[in-house]
């Protein structure tokens, strides 16, 4: 084998001396994973899967010390039953500290799942659910990955492994990993939704909105000319907003971004003139200043529309607007030392790698915004988020495949792109 560049050495692209790459227990992934989709775990509700994994992890000789969960749930406002999972282990050979990580929570729809295998796909057979294969289809192929490398004692970089919680409900994992138990990784590795081959280096940034609009209640039916409608000030305002190109899908000149109004709650009763509502709204741009642009957009209308509505004595309704960042956008560079080595892990095995952008949020976002330059890889999970979700098996090898390259740092090679 030809020896790397110093260069290249540096970075942590190099690392194997092994002619022959690493290969895992693919009988035993695909069990995993059919066992991971089997336990309920929606958003908050990860401990069943964290005592699964630590369970595996501990039997497969990781010292109890490495293992450890953290209190990002005691910080999140959904609370839950755990923090993250996180296993850390000194490397046997000199390297840059490896991060990999998915995500153990799946959506409401997916409670019940009762996986199936039919030929070449995972399915539910109940098929009023979900099957949760995002994420556990990721849990599953680090959880290889981890395995093999304690039961089978393969060199490796310094690691990290974190099975991450409430993905699904804002990145509350990510966003409020202790990263003192991390160890300090230099790069990172998420396993996500999507094909095995997509290697995403970037994804868009968001806001959520929530709107307060108080109105005057007053008898709908006796003398509505004296009340307020906070319903009629939100209508007015999404109206606008949909009028004008600023709600859904926006551009304005090389400017892109969306929006969304998610839900309203308000209202008493069809015979009272609604005196309170709140909105629940997002913004999502790549480009941070478009995305305030498109914040601004809301509260004016919503300011216009409170001016408009009046009772007949001329009073008027009030807004509220509070805008939190849910996560912000990131692209790597494609020669970044993570997207190089996803890259050649990719292509070791066969699958020709295709550099991605997300219009959605990744615990990427966080890691990468917390110092630790984050890509994400599929595991072949199909129509996620509905009742037709599926699993490609033969993708998911291949995920469980390319886990264990980086892990060990067999895959790390330079690629034609290097």
């Amino acid at each position: 084998m030809k020896p790397p560049s110093p260069a290249a050495a540096s970075a942590g692209l190099v690392l194997q001396s092994q002619a022959i790459a690493p290969e895992p227990n693919l009988a035993r992934a695909e069990q995993l994973v059919l066992e991971l989709l089997s336990i309920e775990g929606a958003s908050g509700q990860e401990g069943a899967v964290v005592e699964f994994l630590q369970q595996k992890l501990l039997a497969a000789g990781a010292p109890p010390h490495a293992l450890r969960t953290d209190h990002a749930h005691r910080q999140s406002p959904f609370g839950g039953q755990t923090g993250n999972l996180i296993l850390t282990l000194p490397g046997s050979r000199r390297g840059p500290r490896r991060l990999l990580t998915a995500h153990m929570d799946t959506v409401p729809l997916c409670v019940g799942a009762q996986p199936r295998v039919v030929g070449d796909l995972v399915r539910s057979a109940d098929r009023r659910t979900g099957l949760g294969a995002d994420d556990r289809a990721g849990v599953a192929a680090i959880l290889t990955a981890a395995l093999e490398i304690l039961e089978r004692r393969l060199p490796h970089p310094p690691l990290t492994f974190c099975w991450l919680v409430q993905e699904e409900v804002g990145l509350w994992g990510a966003r409020l990993v202790s990263q003192g138990l991390l160890g300090r990784p230099a790069m990172g590795f998420n396993w996500d939704g999507g094909a095995c081959e997509k290697v995403t280096i970037g994804a868009t940034g968001a806001y959520r909105l929530q709107i307060d609009i108080e109105g005057l209640a007053s008898h709908a039916g006796v003398c509505p000319e004296q009340g307020v409608s906070a319903i009629a000030i939100a209508g007015l305002a999404i109206a606008e907003l949909a009028r004008d190109g600023w709600h859904g899908r926006i551009v304005r000149g090389r400017h892109e971004g969306t929006s969304n109004v998610g839900q309203i709650c308000g209202g008493r009763a069809t015979n009272v003139v609604a005196d309170h509502v709140v909105v629940h709204a997002e913004a999502r741009s790549h480009d941070p200043q478009f995305r305030q642009r498109i914040v601004q957009q809301f509260q004016r209308a919503f300011a216009r529309a409170a001016r408009q509505v009046r009772n007949a004595a001329g009073k008027k309704g009030k807004v509220q607007m509070q805008a939190e960042l849910a996560y912000e956008s990131f692209r790597l560079p494609p020669q970044s030392a993570c997207v190089q080595v996803a890259q050649s892990a990719v292509a070791d095995v066969g699958r020709q790698p295709e550099l991605a952008i997300s219009n959605g949020g990744l615990d990427a976002n966080w890691l990468t915004a917390r110092g630790i330059p984050t890509v994400t890889l599929g595991c072949g999970q199909m129509n996620v988020h509905t009742t037709e979700e599926a699993l490609d098996r033969a993708a998911f090898r291949d995920a469980c495949r390319i886990a264990l390259r980086i892990a060990t740092g067999w895959s790390a090679r330079p690629t034609a792109a290097s």
